[in-house]
């Protein structure tokens, strides 16, 4: 029997425009010096303009370490980043986005949406941890693109 995804969104105003978060949220391989979760990135693929399609990450999560690779879309360049999974270990899916409308004052909103669906059940207090810790990932990119501490 398959489980139903957990989904989660979450809402940011980064002080900065688009193009400057567009430019740290797609340089992924630089996401452990700034992603608490994310322990090690290798980009398998890249596209013809060299942005990374298909990255196999290492995290931390329910306590111990994990591997994914995502596999990422480019179609909606500038507004919206999207990934799905390749493959992972204890996931079935993971769909997601980063969403960005420049503000007339320069700012940037910043719209993630994420989907996860583990292969085992998790009792509801360790789901509610780990979506809290995933969802640092966007207090972690206003952080890093504004330069101020996570």
């Amino acid at each position: 029997m398959i489980g139903m995804a957990e989904t989660a969104t979450e809402t940011v105003v980064i002080n900065a425009p688009a193009a400057q978060v567009w430019d740290v949220v797609t340089a992924l391989e630089h996401y452990p010096e700034w992603v608490k979760v994310i322990k090690d990135v290798v980009v398998r693929a890249r596209d013809d303009q060299q942005r990374p399609l298909e990255v196999e990450f290492r995290a931390s999560a329910f306590g111990r370490s994990t591997h994914y690779t995502l596999g990422y879309d480019y179609s909606r360049t500038p507004t919206a980043l999207s990934w799905n999974m390749v493959k992972g270990d204890i996931q079935r899916a993971i769909d997601g986005a980063y969403t960005f409308t420049e503000n007339p004052d320069g700012t940037t909103t910043v719209v993630y949406d994420l989907a996860i669906e583990l292969a085992t059940t998790l009792p509801g207090f360790v789901k509610r941890r780990a979506e809290v810790r995933i969802l640092n990932t966007l207090r972690e990119l206003k952080a890093r693109v504004e330069g101020t501490p996570a």
